[in-house]
C-alpha cells in the first residue's frame, strides 16, 4: 500500500506539562515514590510510564495518607484551599502549576475583589469540574459562575457588571462566540483574553495540518479536555479524522491506498507516543 505519514510539528506536550513531567522524573530519579494530586497529564500511557518509575496518584480524600510527605501539584493548578490543607498536614509541595495558569489565577482573584466592591460577577468559560477551572473558582471563594457552552449563558445575571475569563485550553473560536453573545446581552462586560497563546496558535496550525492530509490520526487520552477540543477541530475540516489512544486501535479499513496520513495529538500527548504510532504504522503497512 502506497501511503505517506507525517507528524504534526506543533503537536506534543505544552511547556507546562513538559515542566511538570520533568520535575516528577527528576524527583523520582532520587526517590522511590512521588505522590501527585491527580494525574499529571490526561494520558493513560504516559501515566503508566511515570507510575513504573514510582509515581502514585492521590486525591484530596486520601491526602491524610501522605501527611508529612511530598506532593506534586500538576500544571492545572489548585485552589487556595488545597495549599491550606497541605500546610496543615505538613506536606511539602512540588508546585508545577503552569506559569500561564498561575497568572490567570492572580488575575481572576483581582477581578473577584473588583466585582465584590460593585456587586458584579466573575464568569469563567471552561469545562465544569476541570482541575484548572476548580482552581480558578477557588480564587473567588467559590462564587464565580462557570459556563461550559453558549447554552449556559442564560444563567448569567447581566444586570450586574461582569468580568469574563476563559480556561487556558478552550477553543478560541468558541470563546469569541461566547464573548459576542455576552456583549449583546450586557452593557458592562469586561473581557479578558486568557487562552494560552500556544494553544491558540496550535488551533490555527492544526487546521492547516488537517486540511493538508487525506486522513488524520489524532492521538490523545479520552479524559483530555484539550484533546476533545482539538479532535473536534480536526474533524470539522477533515471528516476522515479518527481519535485513538494508541496505534493498536487503528482500523485498517480506515486507510486507503495513496493516503497522506497526518498524525497529531493534544497538549497532553507526548511526542514519543506520536513517533511510536508512526513507526507502528510504517512497519504494519509495508
Amino acid at each position: 500500500m502506497n501511503i505517506t505519514l507525517e507528524i504534526d510539528p506543533s503537536s506534543g506536550f505544552c511547556p507546562g506539562v513538559v515542566r511538570a513531567v520533568r520535575q516528577a522524573e527528576d524527583y523520582l530519579a532520587l526517590h522511590d515514590t512521588l505522590h501527585s494530586l491527580g494525574p499529571i497529564v490526561h494520558n493513560s500511557l504516559e501515566i503508566d510510564r511515570l507510575m513504573a518509575k514510582g509515581l502514585q496518584i492521590v486525591d484530596l480524600k486520601s491526602i491524610d495518607s501522605i501527611a508529612g510527605g511530598v506532593l506534586l501539584i500538576r500544571a492545572h493548578g489548585e485552589p487556595p484551599s488545597t495549599y491550606e490543607l497541605a500546610a496543615a498536614k505538613g506536606i511539602t509541595l512540588i508546585d508545577c502549576t503552569c506559569p500561564v495558569v498561575l497568572r490567570l489565577q492572580k488575575e481572576v482573584r483581582k477581578a473577584f475583589l473588583r466585582m465584590e466592591s460593585v456587586g458584579g460577577t466573575v464568569v469563567i468559560f471552561g469545562k465544569h469540574g476541570h482541575a484548572e477551572v476548580n482552581g480558578l473558582v477557588g480564587q473567588t471563594e467559590g462564587r464565580a459562575v462557570v459556563i461550559g457552552s453558549t447554552d449556559d449563558v442564560s444563567v448569567v445575571d447581566f444586570s450586574r457588571p461582569i468580568e469574563l475569563f476563559s480556561q487556558t485550553t478552550k477553543d478560541p473560536v468558541e470563546y469569541e462566540t461566547i464573548v459576542e453573545i455576552m456583549r449583546s446581552k450586557g452593557k458592562d462586560v469586561k473581557v479578558h483574553n486568557t487562552i494560552c497563546a500556544q494553544v491558540s496558535t496550535r488551533h490555527e496550525s492544526l487546521v492547516n495540518f488537517a486540511r493538508s492530509h487525506s486522513m488524520i490520526l489524532f492521538i490523545s487520552g479520552r479524559e483530555s479536555s484539550n484533546g476533545k477540543v482539538l479532535f473536534d477541530l480536526c474533524k470539522s475540516v477533515n471528516p476522515r479524522s479518527w481519535w485513538i489512544e494508541e496505534a493498536s486501535q487503528v482500523d485498517p479499513t480506515w486507510i486507503r491506498d495513496g493516503d497522506s496520513i497526518g498524525i497529531c495529538g493534544a497538549t497532553s500527548t507526548p511526542l514519543w507516543q506520536l513517533e511510536e504510532a508512526m513507526a507502528s504504522l510504517s512497519s504494519g503497512l509495508k
